[in-house]
């Protein structure tokens, strides 16, 4: 074959989640007057625009060339660190986080598109020292240092918003990478108490503002403020509890109706499935993020190029962890940071990130199956000239 194929799997698992996701966040948003104005498909509208986007921007990825992709990778890291600084000099207050960039009558938020920056950045730093060393293994002091200066920019800027929820999903992602590259295992234990002494700093520090302090303490102990900091989670627990084995039905949910659950269509998507589809329902759900995810890992094990395992590795650790971080804060396992469920929570920024991450996951995926191709494909010409 001289045109490989996509991981259809991939691509199937993809377009699943995203059709679920907006089914959700239709019936999550087309009984709340107060967010839709009396419209009841208002929110379908928006989000299946965010698809369609989405998905544009993930053809554009996956049909580059290889070689574009690692000279436009720096432009993206850069792009990302100037809407960070942006963000912090005139971004908009959501939510007690200044987050979000108002262009037009449009919201985009940096951090989301800076966790495929940092993903891409330390993979291209690894990858371009390996070339220098002509393919030799990895791991060296200059490389783990390198990829934490390029990851230690960003979240620093994401530090300052502050918006918690993706620094825990960026510092995930980092330790993934670095554990992928070949770094030695004290790097990584250096690292995760590094990670440990940096929450501890902040919180001593000051740098996070008292709602959140509220949330982890509520996390530790739900009962401790059920009217305040801890009703979200309170609320989230009766609506997928609910819900049994096969749900009360889409569009039937007696909590999501009554708009019992804050932010149901964003970070609290999941109970909409627990409750509505039960957890046969909820159980396909995160099976589909399960696949993504395997599939990222599969692609990342198949492929020779060292940006492109990392790429793929960084990638599949990163929706693993912002996954298990979105669904756990839903079950109660997991303190409230407000991150969205990948391709199912409604919003632009964070759909649009995901697809070029797919997009990104893909490319790699037709490189890797090009190079055995090309190879099957001069074998008999050698064989018709001797």
């Amino acid at each position: 074959m001289k045109v490989p194929r996509l991981d259809w799997i991939l691509t199937l698992a993809v377009l699943a989640l995203v059709t679920l996701g907006t089914l959700l966040v239709w019936s999550a948003t087309s009984h709340r007057e107060d967010l839709t104005g009396g419209d009841t498909t208002a929110y379908l509208r928006k989000q299946l625009v965010n698809v369609v986007i989405g998905l544009v921007l993930m053809v554009l990825v996956l049909a580059t060339d290889h070689r574009w992709v690692r000279i436009i990778a720096p432009l993206v890291y850069l792009g990302s660190v100037v809407g960070l600084v942006l963000v912090l000099a005139m971004g908009s207050t959501v939510n007690g986080s200044q987050s979000w960039l108002q262009l037009g009558g449009m919201s985009i938020q940096p951090s989301e598109f800076a966790k495929l920056a940092v993903v891409v950045g330390m993979a291209l730093w690894v990858a371009e020292r390996a070339d220098a060393r002509r393919g030799r293994a990895g791991g060296s002091v200059g490389d783990v240092v390198g990829m934490l200066v390029i990851a230690g920019v960003p979240t620093v800027l994401i530090l300052l918003q502050p918006d918690l929820g993706t620094m825990l999903v960026l510092s995930a992602t980092v330790l993934g990478v670095v554990a992928v590259s070949g770094a030695p295992r004290r790097w990584l234990a250096l690292l995760a108490a590094g990670g440990v002494t940096a929450a501890v700093a902040a919180v001593a520090g000051g740098f996070l503002k008292q709602y959140q302090i509220e949330r982890f303490l509520a996390f530790t102990n739900p009962d401790l403020d059920p009217r305040g900091a801890g009703y979200n989670v309170e609320q989230a627990r009766i609506a997928i509890g609910s819900g049994g084995l096969t749900g009360e039905g889409l569009f039937s949910g007696s909590q999501t109706r009554a708009g019992f659950v804050p932010e149901q269509h964003t970070d609290f998507v999941f109970t909409v499935a627990g409750e509505e589809l039960g957890l046969i329902g909820a159980g396909v759900l995160i099976a589909l993020l399960a696949v993504v995810i395997w599939r990222a890992l599969a692609i990342a094990v198949r492929t020779d190029d060292v940006f492109g395992r990392l790429a793929a590795a960084g990638i599949a650790c990163w929706f693993g962890f912002q996954a298990f971080q979105n669904i756990g804060m839903c079950l109660g396992i997991m303190p409230v940071t407000g991150v969205p469920l990948p391709f199912v929570s409604y919003g632009g920024s964070s759909m649009f990130a995901g697809m070029l991450a797919i997009g990104l996951l893909q490319n790699i995926h037709l490189r890797a199956n090009a190079a055995p191709a090309a190879r099957l494909g001069t074998a008999p010409r050698v064989l018709v000239r001797s």
